[in-house]
């Protein structure tokens, strides 16, 4: 079998180290036998000749914009069969204005409630909250999560707003606070995948920071699920 070719694309706010999150994951991607380009502009999804040789997108750009040209040419390698995954806003907090890639990807964060307001100082540890990613049932049996127990993470606890077409993985559960405006527990997608044409798409909420990423959990759902994304043999390009 001929080596996969993989196209990590990273950018946007730099609070998420985009640089430095997705270096993390490069040694993993290579051992798995992908040959690895990596970009720092989305622009290189209008490049129709790289796309098609594309197996697997990892995104890391959080916030910032896409071209009507590099949109199109993200939508139309995915619905051809290259696999799309990512974590944390390098995912699902992309590209806020546009609703074609907010539709493909089944996600998109709302907030990361923070803690009580008299416990704030202001900075980024104010949204960090002590919670739980939940296994659903589908997800112990999925080859991303099997073997998975829940987990606990201190860190931002995404509120995603999400569509029923994903297959949701693993959960997490926002509780009622007096502080707070919602009045019932709430419960969000942490990690998805979605069928999108021929591809696949991959999603994991927890990935605020290096430490988060290095938890042994959220890791190797990480791991497992780029490698779930990609084209494969068994899983070809649609021609």
């Amino acid at each position: 079998m001929s080596r996969r070719r993989a196209l990590v694309v990273r950018g946007g706010w730099e609070g998420h180290r985009p640089v430095e999150s997705t270096d993390m994951f490069l040694p993993f991607l290579a051992g798995n036998g992908f040959d690895v380009r990596v970009e720092d502009s989305n622009e290189i999804y209008a490049d129709r000749e790289v796309m098609d040789r594309t197996d697997l997108i990892v995104q890391s750009v959080t916030m910032s914009d896409i071209s009507d040209e590099a949109l199109k040419g993200l939508l139309g390698a995915v619905e051809s069969g290259t696999g799309l995954a990512g974590w944390h806003g390098g995912i699902a907090d992309s590209y806020r204005n546009s609703s074609d890639y907010l539709q493909l990807v089944g996600g998109q964060f709302a907030t990361h409630p923070g803690k009580h307001p008299d416990e704030r100082d202001g900075g980024e540890a104010d949204n960090f909250l002590c919670y739980t990613v939940d296994i659903s049932d589908l997800g112990r049996e999925h080859e991303i999560t099997a073997g998975l127990e829940d987990f606990t993470l201190r860190t931002e606890q995404y509120w995603v707003l999400a569509d029923d077409l994903n297959d949701v993985l693993a959960t997490t559960t926002h509780p009622v606070q007096p502080y707070h405006p919602w009045h019932r527990p709430v419960t969000s997608p942490a990690v998805w995948t979605r069928a999108w044409g021929q591809g696949r798409v991959f999603v994991a909420t927890p990935g605020h920071s290096l430490v988060v990423l290095r938890d042994t959990s959220v890791r190797t759902i990480i791991e497992r699920g780029m490698l779930w994304a990609s084209r494969t043999e068994s899983h070809p390009r649609h021609t």
